[in-house]
């Protein structure tokens, strides 16, 4: 281990973990605000979560969740035209993200332009359905069916992932389909169909505030009042879905598309976010594939060279999660040769060659370099005080969540991965065209 990795790791031991100062309230509609100055940089980061991703859509209305993230930028009763305008004039950088637990929105301005972003985000939030019109619906809608073209179907792999989710979780789950959802349920849905999905999800009282940057404390409650307070509080949205989940047997899937190489996919399912094990995989996913001298990396590129890529994770979501090992054919080679070594490597790492103290300790210090990294700037701070707001209704999480990894050792790492391991899995292979078996009578 180097010096620099080995010094954090002892830092992590000793409970040395980084904290961001902020201040939590809620105000009489339920919006959430967290207030976290910094003065180090004359900016600030607004950032709002809408406690709304895929897994709370139904059968059939898909993809709505993403579908608001581009029609959240269209306008506004009191701010019409596009969204990007007004902010782009002062210089912001602005965007917004969806996944399957929440969507967000963000813009970073100067200092002194925080009563714009902060109007900008309230009036969306308050006011924008008296302009949202079919016109509105039908543009991002072919927008959002566009981006689906490019970014999942006419790329080589595009749709592995979406295929592999599918396969891992049964019909009905909030995980199985898409985060970007699908042509016929986009194509479908009504402009009341969008709207209810709207007033059911998008009110303050589902929603957190995070303002990180340079301001004064006093004059940012004022602006949040003054912005938020008058918008009505909606109804109380619905509980989250079940994510209980199995696989019932083990599957295998063979794809062959336009694609140059071989690759596979194989899947577990998993602890969700901060559940026990969570962190017990994050550790396994380091000790084997971070690194030239990781487990995987070492055995299938290095030493058989029967794969030009490997890796592995733990994708940590709040109802179920997957452990997910995926990698390249190396020419002259195939997935299947992968599989077998990548089996061997795992028998192993359960059994007579668990990891050592060393790569333990190497992964605990990979992680605290990580989330270091993430509160470097203003906005990943800012983004990480609402995440653990929405995942454990404390901002202030980082340094328990990183006390998760702490008592960490080989043992328990072992113990956690035999839970996930011994159960069944889905594998997919993606091969070229050009490699599909010939039929025969």
């Amino acid at each position: 281990m180097t010096p620099w990795l080995f010094a954090l790791a002892l830092n992590a031991a000793a409970g040395d973990a980084p904290s961001i100062p902020f201040e939590k309230y809620t105000l009489d509609n339920g919006l959430e605000v967290i207030l976290s100055p910094d003065e180090s940089t004359p900016i600030v980061y607004v950032n709002i979560w809408y406690h709304v991703g895929s897994k709370n859509e139904t059968e059939g209305l898909t993809g709505f969740a993403h579908l608001f993230e581009h029609l959240m930028f269209q306008g506004s009763l009191h701010s019409p035209g596009e969204y990007f305008e007004p902010l782009n004039r002062v210089g912001a950088s602005i965007n917004g993200t969806t996944n399957s637990e929440r969507t967000n929105y963000f813009e970073g301005v100067p200092a002194e332009q925080l009563p714009l972003a902060l109007f900008m985000e309230s009036d969306r939030m308050g006011h924008l359905l008296p302009v949202l019109d079919q016109s509105k619906l039908d543009n991002q809608r072919e927008v959002v069916r566009n981006e689906r073209r490019q970014r999942y179907e006419n790329r080589p792999y595009g749709e592995a992932y979406k295929d592999l989710m599918e396969l891992t979780f049964p019909v009905g789950h909030p995980y199985h389909h898409s985060t970007i959802g699908s042509h016929e349920d986009l194509q479908n849905a009504t402009l009341d169909d969008v709207k209810e999905f709207f007033k059911t999800w998008y009110g303050p009282q589902n929603a957190s505030l995070v303002i990180a940057g340079d301001f004064d404390t006093d004059v940012a409650k004022g602006l949040v009042e003054t912005y938020f307070g008058p918008i009505p509080r909606g109804e109380d949205v619905p509980e989250d879905p079940d994510g209980s989940a199995v696989i019932e047997e083990s599957k295998e899937v063979r794809q062959y598309q336009d694609v140059p190489e071989q690759k596979v996919w194989i899947s577990y399912l998993s602890p969700e976010f901060f559940a026990d094990g969570d962190a017990e995989l994050d550790i396994l996913s380091s000790v084997l594939s971070s690194g030239k001298d990781s487990r995987l990396y070492k055995k299938l590129v290095m030493e058989d060279q029967i794969a030009k890529s490997i890796s592995a994770g733990q994708s940590s979501r709040g109802l179920a999660s997957t452990f997910i090992i995926s990698g390249t054919a190396a020419k002259g080679h195939t997935t299947d040769e992968m599989i077998a070594a990548i089996d061997e490597v795992m028998a192993e790492v359960l059994g007579d060659r668990p990891p050592t103290d060393e790569e333990v300790m190497a992964a605990k210090a990979s992680f605290e370099v990580g989330y270091y990294s993430r509160i470097r700037t203003i906005a990943g701070k800012g983004d990480l005080l609402n995440n653990y707001n929405h995942h454990t209704g404390t901002p202030g999480y980082i340094g328990d969540d990183l006390a998760r990894y702490e008592p960490l050792t080989s043992a328990s790492v072992v113990e956690s991965a035999k839970s996930v391991f011994d159960a069944n899995r889905v594998i997919l292979h993606i091969w070229p065209e050009g490699q599909r078996p010939e039929e025969t009578n």
